[in-house]
């Protein structure tokens, strides 16, 4: 029997540092290959072999995936929203040439599975704002949105023309106390509770009302890996799955913190990046992908505060 040998794309970024860990656990630590531009992560150093990567060098990539027997690659390298709108070229260069760059090696090689993560920053202004439904109005405002979209055109595409078996998940705004935020436009939520430990208070970039969708990491890493591990005849969708875990403001981020530290204070200074959640929705439908494989997420915004600050205390050596 083949034995998988797997490719991290990305691997020290929010979502790369658990996901790698989790593969590692399940597929053995020297069957998890993890690569990033940056100098290794200090979660993965001594679990398992790490490389130094540029996924715009596509050269580069094929060699590594014929020298390491590489079957499933993660690519999970990418200019998030927020740094995105400062360099939208950039951004769109980098978010597109990564991903055809891992595809165009899948056909030439054969290989297994392909994993590259949507977002919700696809929909727009026009999409509908609660209970957005997997099929509907996708009319991205911000240059991440528009290249996940296209991301996910290109998914369908090299399914149903070269029968590549690539998944996506549209996540929303991720939560982990981990490893720090990408510059994304949801990184508040996870801002807010280190700041609560170490400040007290916290200037939010967000109004106080702005709702949107959230997960908390290790749902995050679960539903990536339960998608992945689905048999093939299960997985519907090849653009990209909604997946929904919590809604919330940041008002009611704050009022559950301050559940555990009666004295945090909030305020509140939006900036350019207010712009950008109001064009996104305020909560997700994920109906498709509990039809097709299942998922359910575990944790809502009281059980997430709870483990999020118990974790950074323990970090942080605050009692």
């Amino acid at each position: 029997m083949k034995k998988d040998k797997i490719l991290v794309i990305g691997a020290c970024g929010q979502i790369g540092v658990e996901l790698t860990l989790a593969l590692r656990k399940m597929y053995g630590d020297n069957n998890v290959v993890a690569s990033d531009l940056r100098e290794e992560h200090d979660l993965l150093k001594g679990t398992g072999p790490y490389v130094s990567l540029d996924v715009m060098n596509k050269e580069m990539l094929h060699v590594l995936v014929i020298r390491h027997n590489i079957t499933q690659v993660y690519l999970l390298a990418a200019i998030l929203s927020a740094t995105g709108e400062k360099n939208p070229l950039l951004a769109w260069h980098i978010n597109m040439q990564s991903l055809l760059n891992v595809l165009d090696i899948a056909k030439e090689e054969g290989l297994d599975k392909i994993y590259w993560p949507s977002s919700i920053a696809v929909f727009g202004p026009n999409s509908p704002k609660e209970d957005t439904p997997q099929h509907t109005i996708i009319e991205p405002t911000t240059i991440y949105g528009i290249s996940k979209f296209a991301g996910e055109r290109w998914c369908e595409y090299y399914n149903h023309r070269y029968g590549i078996d690539v998944r996506s998940l549209r996540y929303p705004g991720l939560i982990s106390y981990k490893s720090a935020p990408g510059g994304g436009t949801t990184d508040y939520a996870v801002e807010i509770y280190h700041e609560a430990l170490e400040e007290g208070s916290y200037k939010c970039f967000l109004s106080e009302d702005t709702y949107l969708p959230m997960m908390y990491m290790p749902d995050a890493i679960r539903a990536t890996i339960e998608l992945m591990e689905a048999d093939s005849a299960k997985i519907k969708v090849r653009s990209a799955y909604n997946l929904s875990g919590m809604s919330f403001s940041p008002k009611e981020i704050a009022a559950a913190i301050k559940q555990h530290i009666p004295a945090f204070s909030i305020s509140y200074e939006p900036d350019y990046r207010q712009q950008i959640a109001n064009g996104w929705p305020q909560s997700i439908d994920d109906g498709l992908a509990g039809q097709d494989w299942g998922w359910k997420p575990e944790f809502n915004l009281e059980k997430m505060t709870e483990d999020m600050l118990r974790n950074l205390r323990q970090q942080k050596g605050i009692k």
